[in-house]
């Protein structure tokens, strides 16, 4: 892999700005343009960028510009909630060389799922054929308690005692891997390539089998002291009894998710609901066939998920008065039914919240939907390549 800090972040650098000159390096990275250049040149000699030519004229003299590469370094994205998993295979400009996959691999209760996730991971690494060597690392974004100062997830994937959870990938994976919180990531993916570049203050509502929020404050991801913030599944909200994965009862998770919309549709279609749904007994199906539904307009599908973007709504409207964000974007699974839950959540605004404060937050729906944790997994893993934090004895190349 590329040996040197400057390498590294011009690689990082490209990745998220597509093409720059040294110039522009220079007064990102703060390195002098001799230094930068001469790192460009060595870049360019072994494979990993290409020389653009000239940018377009604005005045003065034209500025040599770069790009990454295609086919020369390769990123696994792994995205995970309770119940399933997708892994994909991309080389830096996004090429698929394995478009997403979906695994079922349940979290809750299971001692096999760390066994599982690294058995999955190393089968779609063989699958591609691709030298190890060529791999920039493996990002991996799952639901939980993630401490990301030591890389350990305290809800799932228990590793062996004493070892983290980033430690133990790693040593089983050959590779470098970033770990973070699937909301965490969803909203790293808003931030550079979605609704979220060039603001300030945005709340990312990941919405699928839970209810997750990425923060991004003052421009920049927000994780918290320990990588905990954003944990708007277990507010509590209601008085119901029922208890959530978390141990607690009242938590938003328990009564607004698609989880929770796809049990109460399967369980009232087995007892005769009378529904143009058809029963599926894979939740994974069903959840898609619900969302479906409602976007062609059924009715009974439709007032469920309006009942659960109140009930988001209601949660959004606590996060407007404590961070008083100019943006909320929904992402994650639930976007796809995005147009659906909006009217419902403005709705609750408007009940709950102090107009001054919700009169300048607007809420949109992100164009990413689904696709933004797997962006945001591959988006952590360039992030750490260029800021020098991945883990696996720094790259091995530092």
């Amino acid at each position: 892999m590329i040996e040197g800090h400057l390498k590294r972040q011009i690689i990082s650098n490209l990745y998220f700005k597509k093409t720059l000159s040294a110039v522009d390096l220079s007064n990102l990275l703060g390195k002098s343009v001799p230094h930068v250049t001469k790192a460009l040149n060595e870049l360019v000699g072994l494979g990993y960028l290409e020389d653009k030519g000239l940018a377009p004229s604005s005045g003065g003299r034209r500025p040599q510009i770069y790009s990454l590469k295609g086919g020369t370094m390769y990123m696994v994205a792994v995205a995970m909630d309770q119940l399933y998993t997708k892994i994909s295979i991309t080389d830096t400009l996004n090429h698929h060389v394995i478009p997403a996959e979906t695994h079922e691999l349940r979290l809750l209760n299971n001692d096999e799922a760390l066994a599982e996730l690294v058995f999955l991971i190393n089968t779609a690494i063989v699958k591609s054929e691709i030298d190890r060597d060529k791999i920039a690392g493996i990002g991996i974004g799952t639901p939980g308690f993630i401490n990301t100062r030591l890389g350990m997830n305290y809800s799932y994937l228990q590793p062996p005692e004493e070892e983290s959870l980033l430690s133990y990938l790693e040593k089983e994976l050959g590779l470098p891997v970033s770990l973070d919180n699937d909301s965490s990531i969803t909203a790293l993916a808003e931030l550079k390539f979605g609704l979220a570049q060039n603001r300030s203050d945005v709340m990312v509502v990941n919405i699928g089998w839970g209810i997750g929020l990425g923060m991004i404050i003052d421009g920049k991801l927000f994780r918290g002291f320990t990588g905990y913030a954003g944990e708007l599944s277990h507010i509590p909200i209601s008085e119901s009894d029922t208890l959530c994965d978390c141990g607690k009862r009242g938590c938003l998770e328990t009564e607004a998710t698609l989880r929770v919309v796809t049990a109460k549709v399967m369980k009232e279609i087995k007892e005769g609901h009378q529904s143009g749904l058809k029963y599926d007994d894979s939740p994974e199906k069903m959840s898609e066939a619900i969302m479906i539904a409602a976007n062609k307009g059924d009715q009974y599908a439709i007032e469920l998920l309006s009942d659960m973007g109140y009930k988001i709504g209601k949660a959004i409207a606590i996060l407007i008065h404590i961070v008083n964000p100019e943006l909320v974007v929904l992402s994650g699974r639930g976007a796809t039914v995005g147009k659906i839950l909006l009217a419902p959540i403005q709705q609750a605004l408007n009940k709950y919240c102090i107009p001054r404060l919700a009169e300048h937050t607007e809420v949109k729906v992100s164009a990413m939907g689904r696709k933004a944790e797997i962006i945001g997994a591959e988006a952590l893993i360039m992030e750490n390549f260029g800021t020098n934090t991945l883990s696996l004895k720094k790259a091995k190349a530092e």
